[in-house]
């Protein structure tokens, strides 16, 4: 009976041990058979953007607050307009202005006032004539009562009369020559029209003050803050009231679409990889789903400086950060979430980044 026992278990251990050893070579077959897929670990990861104003003023308005997501383009805060209104009005007012003084040196002189200034000098040319006519005649009536003076006929006041008469009509003669020169003068510039150099003078302070427009009315623009991109408000900073500044961010924008995983890539794997590789990611938080993905950065260098000397252990270790991008438009990946990510090694070219589709399975 006892040797019955024995050889039952010595039975017994042979199959165990036969079936044992099965398993264990299946086990060794399969964990050095190569795998169709690269399962890596890691944490969603999406780029934030401090969204601030150009200038300093007082917040007017926030439109929008923490977690409410905005569109590239979208209206999000204001700053009290008022002082930069003031600025665009001044600046439409002087350019004007100065518009309308180009154009009135670039049409030149109106045909009346050209008119005007050949009167005026037909008007001067009169006047010398009969100054001339008056000096003359006081020169005769002098050259005359000296020649009565010299034979005592007239006395010498009058005499000296005459010649004051006639001094004073010579100094008539040359203001009347004088204001007529000026009127030709004038004459000639009304003709001729305004200096080059003047015209570009004005010209020249016209795009100033053009320029100075356009300034100011990019500063009025620039009161009003627009979302760069499509994301989510992580943080709303200041409130309506508060001083806002160039410095001062107002909100934080996540953009979370598209986002990525931050995993890391073993050394030896690094061969079975490449850009535009599709991946899927998932997530405990979503059992049973997983989000189309691929491939958009892998790093140079390795996490940390190799020695000199290395041991085939030590060179198995280094790993390389990698980027699996994935499209988010739900917003259901969040920051810091813990993701796995399955890379497929069959069938899987390497494509374009843009020839991703962003569709979840």
């Amino acid at each position: 009976m006892v040797s019955v026992k024995k050889r039952v278990s010595i039975l017994a251990v042979l199959v165990l041990l036969l079936v044992v050893g099965y398993v264990w070579r299946r086990w060794l077959q399969r964990e050095h058979a190569p795998s169709d897929t690269i399962t890596l670990y890691g944490n969603v990861d999406i780029r934030q953007v401090q969204l601030a104003f150009n200038d300093s003023e007082r917040v007017d308005k926030l439109l929008v607050d923490e977690g409410s997501a905005v569109h590239a383009g979208q209206l999000i805060a204001q700053l009290v307009p008022q002082r930069f209104l003031d600025a665009v009005a001044q600046d439409k007012a002087t350019t004007a202005a100065q518009r309308q003084m180009v154009a009135r040196l670039l049409a030149g002189s109106r045909p009346e006032e050209i008119a005007q200034a050949r009167a005026d000098v037909a008007a001067a040319q009169a006047d010398v004539a009969a100054a001339q006519a008056n000096a003359t005649n006081a020169e005769l009536l002098y050259g005359r009562q000296q020649t009565l003076a010299k034979q005592q006929y007239v006395s010498l006041q009058i005499r000296d009369d005459a010649e004051r008469s006639y001094l004073a009509e010579q100094a008539k003669l040359a203001a009347k020559k004088q204001a007529l020169v000026a009127k030709e003068q004038a004459l000639r510039l009304a003709v001729i029209g305004p200096r080059k150099e003047d015209i570009a003078a004005a010209q020249a302070t016209l795009q100033a003050d053009t320029a100075s427009l356009a300034l100011a009315q990019k500063e009025l623009a620039d009161t009003q803050l627009y979302a760069p991109a499509d994301g989510v408000i992580q943080n709303r900073i200041l409130e309506p009231g508060d001083m806002a500044t160039s410095q001062t961010p107002v909100f934080t924008l996540a953009l979370d679409n598209p986002l990525w995983v931050r995993a890391y890539l073993p050394e030896p794997q690094m061969g079975k990889v490449a850009l535009g590789m599709r991946a899927w990611i998932q997530s405990d938080s979503f059992p049973g789903q997983r989000f189309s993905g691929w491939i958009g950065f892998i790093s140079p260098v390795s996490e940390f400086t190799p020695k000199n000397v290395e041991t085939m252990q030590l060179r198995s270790q280094l790993v390389y950060r990698v980027r699996v991008y994935a499209c988010n438009p739900e917003h259901r990946l969040r920051l810091g979430m813990p993701a796995t990510v399955v890379i497929p090694l069959s069938n899987n070219p390497p494509l374009a980044i843009n020839a991703h589709p962003c569709e979840t399975n």
